[in-house]
C-alpha cells in the first residue's frame, strides 16, 4: 500500500469523500484506512481478496455508498448497523452466508445488492425498510420466501437462480412491489401464485425456467387481472 498511486487515492479522498481502491488483491483492510478520518461518504474496495471486513469499518459514519462486490467475505459484519446513513451496499459476488440483523438499522439504505452468494435464508431484517427501493438475492441458495416478506417496501425484488419451492401468498401485500423476478427456481403453479397474480401491485412478473409450462401459468385463477396491471404499465412506458 505504499505506492504513490494508491497514497493518491487516500489523499484525495480526504479531500472528495470518496475512496476507491478497487482490484488491487488487497486481502486486509489497508492500515491507513484504519487511520484515515471519518469523511468517507463512498467507499469501493470491490474486486480484491478480502475474507473479512473489520469492525473498523464502523468509523465510517457518514459513509452512504459501499462496494465490497467481487471479494471472498463469508459474512458481513454487524457493525453495518452503525452506518445508519448508507444508501447503497453492494456485495455481490462473494461468499455470503449470513446477514446481520442489524442491518435493519440502516434506515436510509435504498438498494441492496447480494447477488451471487451463498445465502440461504431470505433475509427478513430488510423488510421494514421504508427506503429500500432494490434488493437483488439472485443467484443464491434460497429454498422459500417467508411471510414476513409482506412488509418489504421494495419495489423490486429479484430472486432469480435461486432454489425456491414455496413463495408466501403475503408477497400480494407489497404496497411498492412492482417487479418481482423469480426465474430458474422451483415453484409450482400453485394458489399462493395465483393470490400474487390476482392481488398484487406486481405489474412485471418473471417466472421462466420454474416447474410450470407456460401454458400452465396462464391458466391460473389472477392472470388476466396480472395482465391487465402489465399491460398497463406497459402502455406508460411508451
Amino acid at each position: 500500500m505504499g505506492n504513490k498511486q494508491v497514497k493518491q487515492h487516500f489523499e484525495t479522498a480526504q479531500k472528495t469523500g470518496v475512496l476507491k481502491i478497487s482490484q488491487m488483491r488487497l486481502d486486509e483492510f489497508p492500515s491507513a484506512l484504519k487511520a484515515f478520518p471519518n469523511v468517507l461518504k463512498t467507499l469501493d474496495l470491490s474486486e480484491n481478496r478480502f475474507s473479512e471486513l473489520p469492525t473498523d469499518l464502523g468509523k465510517f459514519t457518514i459513509l452512504k455508498h459501499l462496494n465490497v462486490a467481487g471479494n471472498r467475505l463469508s459474512s458481513i459484519p454487524e457493525v453495518i448497523g452503525v452506518l445508519v446513513k448508507l444508501e447503497t451496499v453492494n456485495a455481490m459476488n462473494n461468499l455470503i452466508v449470513r446477514i446481520p440483523q442489524e442491518l435493519s438499522q440502516c434506515k436510509n439504505l435504498k438498494q441492496l445488492h447480494l447477488s451471487n452468494n451463498q445465502i440461504n435464508e431470505f433475509p427478513t431484517m430488510v423488510c421494514g425498510l421504508k427506503q429500500l427501493d432494490l434488493l437483488d438475492l439472485s443467484r443464491n441458495k434460497i429454498t422459500s420466501i417467508p411471510h414476513a416478506v409482506g412488509s418489504l417496501q421494495v419495489t423490486e425484488l429479484n430472486v432469480n437462480q435461486n432454489q425456491i419451492s414455496d413463495v408466501s401468498e403475503n408477497i400480494a401485500q407489497c404496497p411498492k412491489l412492482k417487479t418481482f423476478r423469480i426465474e430458474e427456481n422451483c415453484l409450482q403453479a400453485t394458489p399462493a401464485l395465483s393470490k400474487i397474480m390476482k392481488d398484487s401491485q406486481i405489474c412485471n412478473l418473471s417466472v421462466d425456467g420454474n416447474l410450470f409450462s407456460s401454458k400452465a401459468f396462464a391458466e391460473l385463477e389472477g392472470y388476466d387481472a396480472y395482465m391487465e396491471r402489465y399491460t398497463a404499465a406497459r402502455r406508460k412506458i411508451f
